[in-house]
């Protein structure tokens, strides 16, 4: 018996209608558009011209989506299919709902020409419209190139399927520009964008995209302006945070297990994981309430803010302004990464943008100091003084220029280093302490770490919605 006798056969993949249906409540799919694709008559397109466009609702709040099918002409966007598009759109844009849209598209339609770059315009135009007023969240869920993948990238979120893949140009023109060999999930796959930041979720199928996108919209509120959705408390699993996070400054740990003593329990929704691992941005809940945590990660570089891990902060601390989710900033830092490599990589203009994005935030923000914030982070990570709303220190903790060794070895240079431990105590005392921050402002409270849920309760309770 054959190889190909023994393989079990591949699984049918959804239809797009199937996909909007895994989507959205049961019974609750309105069909905008409709677009049939019959094996036995040949492929041919209704309205909707290679797309399926409807309204329908998520636990009970509308929303408008639609899915492109990759069978029709590979998905190819032409100007009906893009007015399609549009539609929905402008139709979220006027109910003040999410759109979501399950993309697979070999980009604008070589037959149509112009007409069909002119419509990607428009579907570009519209989306930037929208950005900031509602959620926009694509799911990508084949091979989508050219404007199939500029799409989805000016959206809030992209989930991609593991056998999904998005370029500018595909396997052949670079191989014909270039005289590489590539294919396509070497060049665009999931394991490419969930480490370069494309991609905020990865997701086995259609299906299971769909329930990672029901969950990201339990989170969020249906416009700008609006409440989050409120969920029912839960009990955090762990119960003290500080029992994650070792004593020593320099020890590595997970900060994702610290905050299971925080949030409330199996809340925690991070968003690109993969890339730019020092830092995490996920969305949880504190008390059934929606709140956006920008951490430090010790487990990664020991925790250090870089170019790759700014940009990712201040892009997230823009997005949850937009939509009025208040912000935590859980830090433990040691400051910037130093060196060539990091300044050519702009380090300066990506931490700029953390500042910019923390410092024009107008939702609630309160800052956690664990263990220690250093130099220009800081100031990066949401202190008193950027426009913090409380800030909140473990006993322990500390916070200035520098570690008080490093500061030490620059002001008492001449000093031998068998001699400064005085010093370096002196020192830390004076300008590092909690205590010392505390005394001149620049912390709310000094806390135990069990003490931080309960604080963040209140907090949230007195500057939230």
């Amino acid at each position: 018996m054959s190889a190909t006798a023994l393989s079990p056969p591949a699984a049918r993949r959804p239809s797009p209608l199937e996909r909007l249906e895994a989507l959205c409540d049961p019974g609750s799919l309105q069909v905008l558009r409709s677009h049939v694709v019959s094996s036995r008559l040949g492929d041919r397109a209704t309205a909707g011209d290679g797309v399926v466009a409807a309204t329908g609702s998520v636990a009970g709040r509308p929303i408008a989506c639609y899915a492109q099918d990759g069978r029709f002409l590979g998905g190819s966007l032409g100007e009906r299919h893009a007015d399609t598009i549009v539609r929905v759109l402008q139709t979220a844009a006027k109910a003040r709902i999410p759109v979501i849209a399950f993309v697979e598209s070999g980009g604008a339609r070589m037959q149509e020409g112009t007409a069909a770059l002119a419509g990607y315009g428009r579907i570009f135009r519209q989306t930037v419209a929208l950005t900031g007023v509602v959620p926009q969240i694509s799911v990508v869920s084949g091979a989508s190139a050219g404007g199939g993948a500029y799409s989805p990238a000016l959206t809030d979120a992209i989930v991609m399927t593991e056998d999904a893949s998005m370029f500018l140009t595909g396997p052949g023109v670079v191989h014909e520009a270039l005289g590489e060999e590539i294919d396509a999930a070497a060049l665009g796959g999931p394991h490419v964008h969930e480490r370069n930041g494309v991609c905020h979720l990865v997701a086995a199928d259609e299906v299971a995209a769909a329930a990672r996108v029901r969950d990201l919209l339990g989170y969020l509120p249906s416009a700008a302006g609006d409440a989050a959705p409120r969920a029912a408390a839960v009990d955090p699993l762990l119960g003290d945070p500080g029992m994650a996070v070792p004593a020593e400054s320099r020890r590595a740990y997970d900060i994702r297990i610290a905050l299971e003593g925080v949030i409330d329990g199996g809340s925690l929704l991070e968003l690109c994981p993969r890339w730019a691992r020092n830092v995490v941005t996920a969305l949880a809940r504190i008390d059934g309430r929606t709140v956006g945590l920008v951490c430090n990660q010790p487990r990664h570089l020991g925790g250090v803010l870089d170019a790759e891990g700014s940009e990712k902060a201040a892009r997230f601390v823009g997005f949850c302004d937009s939509f009025g989710l208040p912000l935590v900033a859980v830090v433990d830092t040691p400051g910037f990464m130093p060196g060539s490599r990091q300044e050519r990589a702009g380090v300066i203009r990506h931490g700029a943008q953390l500042v910019r994005a923390f410092a024009a935030a107008t939702v609630p923000k309160m800052t956690i100091v664990l263990r220690k914030s250093y130099g220009g982070a800081y100031i990066t990570m949401n202190s008193r003084d950027l426009g913090a709303d409380l800030v909140l220190a473990w006993r322990g903790a500390e916070l200035g220029i520098m570690s008080a060794s490093a500061a030490v070895g620059l002001i008492h240079r001449r000093v031998p280093l068998e001699h400064r431990g005085p010093l370096v105590e002196e020192y830390a005392n004076e300008h590092l302490s909690a205590e010392a921050a505390a005394a001149a402002g620049f912390v709310d409270e000094i806390i135990e770490p069990v003490e931080t849920r309960e604080r963040l309760k209140w907090a949230l309770g007195t500057l939230a919605r």
